[in-house]
């Protein structure tokens, strides 16, 4: 997937999703092998940089031990991003 255009208000709906999914594991504990490796590569994708990777580890040891699926990583990663740290998003202005 290809986050690098998709807008604050759009990572914050993925990231609410990719929270919500990792829920599953509570009906289905083997959803945690493929969803752990797959949210921690997610994470990567959504936010650049060196705050990417670690928030990618991060999510990856928090979806791999159990009960820990309960932290909204994704969410907290978007509130730290767009709220914390204060990134704003470009705004292109087409001069014609």
């Amino acid at each position: 997937m290809n986050f690098d255009s998709a807008s604050k208000t759009k990572k914050l709906a993925f990231g609410i999703l990719f929270d919500a999914l990792g829920y599953v594991s509570f009906v289905f504990p083997p959803f945690d092998f493929i969803w752990a490796p797959l949210a921690g590569y997610l994470m990567t994708r959504m936010y650049k940089g060196t705050a990417g990777k670690v928030a990618g580890v991060i999510t990856f040891v928090e979806e791999a031990l159990p009960l820990l699926d309960v932290i909204p990583t994704f969410t907290i990663m978007w509130v730290y991003t767009y709220v914390f740290k204060g990134v704003r998003e470009e705004k292109v202005i087409e001069i014609e």
